[in-house]
């Protein structure tokens, strides 16, 4: 057992997550867990000096018989990466089943000596005023992401698969077998590399675009009648972004609710006519492939990254934020979005056992991921180093595209993307070495 001798002192240190028994002057101090120094157990028979540099912060708390000493981490640690859902089975809910029913129960018990007609004001057919400039921003860092990345594909190399949907940023495509598309038996799982587009990095999720949100569902007979858009535009529309291209209804009064499913409109002619308001923000418009031009030097690819990688996290916190006001579905068994609080009623699910369900989607609540993908990629450690070799597959990381495509332009790397992409994993230059390794 790693022992550390400990003075009745603070001294500023910061290391991984655990907990310091605090004794008298001259007591050694044990540690009850700490996951960065696990191989210290290994050496308690050695006679030889060990000797590791510890930056940490130690945060004393009350002084008493027993003091308790929080040592708190700031250095990534390894994570494991997105979990893989095969096509046969269903998609787990955010919030287990039985957390759903719980707080269901629990809203009918306080709602029993309550007025009727509360809730959250999309609820009532009307637009949150406080959301609205951020779903312009969210739309803008969206247009400003595919701007940007159709320049920084000029300079980086992206790779996507010609019989599957994986991508690899790098000189050349990784020689993992991961392939699952068509005649892959046949090419022992290797990958068919191809140049890849804006729309393999990000991926075209799209969903109805609605009139009234409180409408009835859509039937399946008018699933060719109403216009399809990708699911964060019509996210940021219901938020209140006015899009002439896309008309939407406003109310200015909340709807009159006479059950669960039927509803009519306040009568507004009382009010006075509506003024045209000017939006928050002018909104930007995709600049065609014709008209994009590379950055024509280091400088210039070096602020086109960072530029790119700031859009990529505003539009996913933003989207985030949008979405706990505004309700967004996906089926549980394949990729479909439905921005509103129902899903439609297409039978178009051909996923797994659909034949089933009639064709009709599992609707779930949906994720950020859900509605915007990250796509992970292997994370290649250097881009003018040896490329990534298949017996070593084990020791490599994994980053969304988009960030990974920013990193290898230059960018710095976030960090809530750092436990994914193993930066603190020794890679072996040889087979045999990683058989070494314990």
């Amino acid at each position: 057992m790693a022992l550390l001798r400990c003075e009745s002192t603070v001294f500023p240190a910061k290391v991984g997550a655990f907990t310091v028994s605090y004794q008298k002057r001259s007591e050694l101090v044990k540690f009850n867990h700490c996951p960065g120094l696990g191989f210290l157990h290994s050496l308690q028979h050695n006679n030889g000096k060990l000797r590791h540099q510890l930056k940490c912060k130690i945060t004393a708390r009350k002084l008493c018989q027993s003091q308790t000493f929080v040592i708190t981490s700031e250095l990534p640690q390894n994570a494991d990466f997105p979990k893989y859902y095969s096509k046969n089975e269903k998609k787990p809910f955010p919030i287990p089943i039985v957390e759903l029913r719980r707080a269901a129960r629990e809203r009918l018990k306080n709602r029993k000596d309550k007025p009727k007609g509360r809730g959250p004001p999309p609820r009532k057919g009307l637009v949150v005023k406080s959301l609205v400039p951020l779903a312009y921003d969210v739309y803008n860092a969206r247009i400003t992401l595919i701007n940007n990345l159709k320049k920084l594909l000029k300079v980086v190399p992206v790779h996507a698969c010609g019989w599957c949907n994986e991508i690899h940023v790098g000189p050349e495509g990784h020689p993992f077998k991961s392939c699952k598309g068509k005649y892959a038996t046949l090419r022992k799982g290797l990958h068919l590399w191809t140049n890849a587009a804006v729309e393999d990095v990000l991926a075209p999720i799209e969903s109805y675009h609605l009139y009234d949100r409180l409408a009835k569902r859509i039937t399946h007979y008018e699933r060719f009648s109403i216009p399809r858009i990708a699911a964060a535009v019509e996210l940021c529309i219901q938020a209140g972004v006015d899009i002439p291209d896309y008309p939407t209804k406003r109310r200015r009064k909340p709807i009159i609710r006479i059950n669960k499913s039927e509803f009519i409109d306040a009568d507004e002619s009382d009010l006075p006519d509506p003024v045209p308001e000017v939006p928050p923000k002018p909104l930007l418009t995709e600049t065609p492939i014709s008209q994009i031009l590379a950055p024509s030097n280091e400088d210039e690819k070096l602020l086109l990254a960072e530029e790119t990688l700031a859009a990529w996290e505003k539009m996913r916190k933003g989207a985030n934020k949008l979405m706990k006001m505004y309700p967004v579905r996906v089926c549980g068994y394949c990729p479909e979005v439905h921005v509103g609080p129902s899903g439609h009623k297409a039978q178009n699910c051909g996923a797994h056992k659909h034949q089933q369900r009639n064709g009709q989607h599992g609707w779930q609540a949906a994720v950020l991921d859900d509605l915007i993908p990250p796509r992970y990629v292997w994370h290649v450690p250097d881009v003018k180093g040896p490329p990534l070799r298949r017996e070593l597959k084990s020791f490599y990381g994994q980053a969304p595209a988009v960030v990974e495509i920013c990193i290898q332009a230059g960018a710095a790397i976030p960090e809530e993307y750092k436990p994914t992409m193993r930066l603190d994993i020794g890679i072996p230059s040889s087979p045999k070495e990683a058989e070494m390794v314990v």
